[in-house]
């Protein structure tokens, strides 16, 4: 289990309707299940993801969030989940909107392109870097838009996106983000998890 759904996890009340976009396995929405009790679903465009997670048991939908979360009716969940899967958008700016009209809140996690050992990568050996949060090579990652927790923060600033909660993970421990502390985290943190409202 990453402790980045145990985070997640502690950020939805009990009971809740959930959606997790981008769902792969199944693993979160099953956490949620035990441990918050909640109502939950996902949607996920790999077909072997989304059998995995429907042999678990859990109510898992094959398809493009990008292209079909007009399905979903507004405000149809409490939360919404984007775990590490922006930056793989085409368009995340429509993505976001969309999980802030079919969710409550959404909660949105992004590996942190401003990282220090990202950026000491890019400056020492001049290749795009590979880390724990960033597994793959320039050449095969689905990582299309790269961005910073200071780029999501200013992001929600400039759209007039509450942020509920702003977190930075790093070694296994979260601290706050906030308007003072903003760059030292971006320089800091491997992950950013929001906590985000319209």
């Amino acid at each position: 289990m990453k402790q980045e759904f145990k985070i997640i996890a502690d950020l939805i009340e009990k009971n809740k309707r959930v959606l997790d976009v981008g769902c792969g396995d199944g693993t979160l929405i099953e956490f949620l299940k035990q441990n918050k009790e909640v109502d939950a679903r996902g949607i996920e465009i790999l077909k072997n993801n989304v059998q995995k997670s429907i042999s678990k048991g859990l109510i898992v939908i094959e398809g493009d969030a990008e292209k079909e979360l007009f399905q979903f009716p507004n405000k149809s969940f409490d939360y919404v989940i984007l775990s590490q899967t922006l930056q793989a958008f085409v368009n995340p700016e429509i993505v976001i909107n969309e999980l802030l009209r079919i969710g409550k809140k959404a909660i949105v996690t992004i590996p942190n392109f401003g990282y220090w050992k990202v950026r000491l990568d890019l400056l020492i050996k001049g290749t795009m870097p590979v880390t724990k949060n960033l597994p793959d090579e320039w050449y095969n990652t689905p990582n299309i838009h790269m961005c910073t927790i200071k780029d999501f923060f200013n992001f929600c600033k400039h759209r007039n996106i509450k942020l509920d909660k702003s977190l930075a993970f790093h070694d296994k421990r979260t601290s706050a983000i906030n308007s003072n502390n903003l760059n030292l985290k971006n320089l800091s943190a491997e992950l950013g998890i929001f906590l985000i409202e319209k």
